[in-house]
Protein backbone atom coordinates (compact mmCIF):
# COMPACT_ATOMS: atom_id res chain seq x y z
CA UNK A 1 0.00 0.00 0.00
CA UNK A 2 2.64 2.61 0.76
CA UNK A 3 5.09 1.63 -2.43
CA UNK A 4 1.72 3.16 -4.32
CA UNK A 5 1.28 6.41 -1.90
CA UNK A 6 2.62 9.23 -3.32
CA UNK A 7 5.44 11.33 -1.65
CA UNK A 8 3.20 14.06 -0.91
CA UNK A 9 0.57 12.15 0.66
CA UNK A 10 3.00 10.12 3.40
CA UNK A 11 4.51 14.16 3.91
CA UNK A 12 1.01 15.35 4.87
CA UNK A 13 -0.03 11.35 6.91
CA UNK A 14 3.81 12.17 8.64
CA UNK A 15 3.17 15.57 9.26
CA UNK A 16 -0.24 14.08 11.44
CA UNK A 17 1.68 11.83 13.24
CA UNK A 18 1.65 8.76 11.27
CA UNK A 19 5.09 7.15 11.81
CA UNK A 20 5.15 4.44 9.34
CA UNK A 21 4.41 7.49 6.56
CA UNK A 22 7.38 8.83 8.18
CA UNK A 23 9.02 6.09 8.09
CA UNK A 24 8.48 5.32 4.11
CA UNK A 25 8.73 8.60 3.17
CA UNK A 26 12.33 8.57 4.81
CA UNK A 27 13.11 5.00 3.48
CA UNK A 28 12.50 6.54 -0.27
CA UNK A 29 14.27 10.08 -0.07
CA UNK A 30 17.41 9.19 2.12
CA UNK A 31 19.55 8.09 -0.62
CA UNK A 32 18.54 11.32 -2.88
CA UNK A 33 18.96 13.23 0.46
CA UNK A 34 22.14 12.35 1.24
CA UNK A 35 23.42 12.41 -2.83
CA UNK A 36 21.98 16.14 -2.50
CA UNK A 37 24.23 16.75 1.19
CA UNK A 38 27.30 15.50 -0.76
CA UNK A 39 26.94 17.79 -3.50
CA UNK A 40 25.86 21.11 -1.60
CA UNK A 41 28.80 20.03 1.37
CA UNK A 42 31.48 18.45 -0.52
CA UNK A 43 32.56 16.25 1.69
CA UNK A 44 31.03 12.98 2.97
CA UNK A 45 31.57 13.51 6.59
CA UNK A 46 29.30 16.93 6.28
CA UNK A 47 27.08 15.07 4.08
CA UNK A 48 26.06 12.85 6.59
CA UNK A 49 25.85 15.62 9.37
CA UNK A 50 23.92 17.72 7.25
CA UNK A 51 21.69 14.57 6.21
CA UNK A 52 21.19 13.93 10.01
CA UNK A 53 20.69 17.43 10.57
CA UNK A 54 17.55 17.61 8.08
CA UNK A 55 15.77 14.08 8.96
CA UNK A 56 16.19 14.75 12.96
CA UNK A 57 14.19 18.57 11.94
CA UNK A 58 12.09 16.50 9.57
CA UNK A 59 9.18 16.07 11.72
CA UNK A 60 8.30 19.70 12.81
CA UNK A 61 9.21 21.00 9.24
CA UNK A 62 6.65 18.79 7.65
CA UNK A 63 3.88 20.74 9.56
CA UNK A 64 5.00 22.76 6.91
CA UNK A 65 4.69 21.01 3.98
CA UNK A 66 1.48 22.66 1.85
CA UNK A 67 1.90 20.19 -1.18
CA UNK A 68 1.97 23.02 -3.82
CA UNK A 69 4.92 21.60 -4.93
CA UNK A 70 6.12 18.02 -5.38
CA UNK A 71 7.59 17.04 -1.82
CA UNK A 72 11.70 16.68 -3.30
CA UNK A 73 11.06 19.94 -4.27
CA UNK A 74 9.96 20.84 -1.05
CA UNK A 75 12.55 18.59 0.67
CA UNK A 76 15.67 19.97 -1.20
CA UNK A 77 14.83 23.71 -0.35
CA UNK A 78 14.78 22.53 3.37
CA UNK A 79 18.06 21.12 2.52
CA UNK A 80 19.53 24.17 0.79
CA UNK A 81 17.92 26.24 4.11
CA UNK A 82 20.10 23.52 6.50
CA UNK A 83 23.02 23.66 4.20
CA UNK A 84 23.25 27.68 4.35
CA UNK A 85 22.31 27.26 8.22
CA UNK A 86 25.52 25.22 9.03
CA UNK A 87 27.52 28.13 6.82
CA UNK A 88 26.30 30.55 9.06
CA UNK A 89 27.32 28.72 12.11
CA UNK A 90 30.25 27.71 10.75
CA UNK A 91 31.49 31.42 10.12
CA UNK A 92 30.23 32.42 13.32
CA UNK A 93 32.27 30.19 15.24
CA UNK A 94 35.19 30.58 12.71
CA UNK A 95 34.89 34.49 13.58
CA UNK A 96 34.44 33.68 17.42
CA UNK A 97 38.00 31.32 17.51
CA UNK A 98 39.74 33.64 15.26
CA UNK A 99 41.39 36.04 17.96
CA UNK A 100 42.02 32.30 19.69
CA UNK A 101 44.41 31.67 16.93
CA UNK A 102 46.44 34.28 17.60
CA UNK A 103 46.32 34.55 21.77
CA UNK A 104 47.34 30.68 21.45
CA UNK A 105 50.35 31.67 19.00
CA UNK A 106 51.22 35.04 21.41
CA UNK A 107 51.07 31.97 24.16
CA UNK A 108 53.00 29.77 23.22
CA UNK A 109 56.01 32.42 22.29
CA UNK A 110 55.89 33.94 25.18
CA UNK A 111 56.07 30.86 27.20
CA UNK A 112 59.03 30.34 24.72
CA UNK A 113 60.48 33.50 25.76
CA UNK A 114 60.15 32.59 29.33
CA UNK A 115 61.88 29.62 29.22
CA UNK A 116 64.90 31.10 27.06
CA UNK A 117 65.22 33.45 29.77
CA UNK A 118 64.84 30.71 32.59
CA UNK A 119 67.87 28.64 30.20
CA UNK A 120 69.81 31.75 30.15
CA UNK A 121 69.65 32.61 33.92
CA UNK A 122 69.95 28.54 34.36
CA UNK A 123 73.53 28.43 32.49
CA UNK A 124 74.43 31.88 33.84
CA UNK A 125 73.82 31.16 37.57
CA UNK A 126 76.10 27.79 36.99
CA UNK A 127 78.96 30.51 35.83
CA UNK A 128 78.96 32.20 39.26
CA UNK A 129 80.98 31.46 42.11
CA UNK A 130 79.76 28.78 44.67
CA UNK A 131 79.42 31.41 47.90
CA UNK A 132 77.21 33.46 45.32
CA UNK A 133 75.13 30.52 43.89
CA UNK A 134 74.06 29.75 47.44
CA UNK A 135 73.20 33.91 48.27
CA UNK A 136 71.33 34.00 45.00
CA UNK A 137 69.52 30.80 45.13
CA UNK A 138 68.36 31.13 48.68
CA UNK A 139 67.13 34.45 48.01
CA UNK A 140 65.73 34.43 44.60
CA UNK A 141 65.09 30.87 44.38
CA UNK A 142 63.46 30.15 47.86
CA UNK A 143 62.29 33.90 48.56
CA UNK A 144 64.24 34.33 51.89
CA UNK A 145 64.79 37.56 52.75
CA UNK A 146 68.36 38.68 52.71
CA UNK A 147 67.93 38.30 56.77
CA UNK A 148 67.00 34.69 56.41
CA UNK A 149 69.75 34.11 54.04
CA UNK A 150 71.87 35.47 56.63
CA UNK A 151 70.84 32.93 59.17
CA UNK A 152 70.92 30.40 57.15
CA UNK A 153 75.09 30.73 55.68
CA UNK A 154 75.84 32.71 58.88
CA UNK A 155 76.88 35.12 57.53
CA UNK A 156 75.95 39.12 58.80
CA UNK A 157 73.02 40.89 56.38
CA UNK A 158 75.60 43.24 54.84
CA UNK A 159 77.26 40.26 53.15
CA UNK A 160 74.34 38.87 52.08
CA UNK A 161 73.28 42.59 50.15
CA UNK A 162 77.09 42.54 49.21
CA UNK A 163 76.63 39.23 47.50
CA UNK A 164 73.35 39.74 45.51
CA UNK A 165 75.63 43.22 44.62
CA UNK A 166 77.97 41.35 42.85
CA UNK A 167 75.41 38.62 41.11
CA UNK A 168 73.80 41.44 39.35
CA UNK A 169 77.35 42.57 38.10
CA UNK A 170 78.25 39.43 37.28
CA UNK A 171 75.15 38.66 35.07
CA UNK A 172 74.97 41.99 33.42
CA UNK A 173 78.75 41.62 32.47
CA UNK A 174 77.69 38.01 31.20
CA UNK A 175 74.50 39.65 29.06
CA UNK A 176 76.64 42.80 27.64
CA UNK A 177 79.58 40.19 26.51
CA UNK A 178 77.09 37.88 24.89
CA UNK A 179 75.66 41.06 23.00
CA UNK A 180 78.44 42.08 21.83
CA UNK A 181 79.05 38.61 20.62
Amino acid sequence: MRMNTSDEALAIAAANGDRDAFAALLSRQYDRLFAFAFRLTGTRHDAEDLTQDICAALPGKLRNFRADARFTTWLYRVAVNAAHDRRRRAATHARAADGWGDWEVNRQASNQEAATQLDWLTKAMSTLPDDLRDTVALTLGEELTQSETAQVLGLSEGTIAWRMAQVKDHLRALHQKEEQA
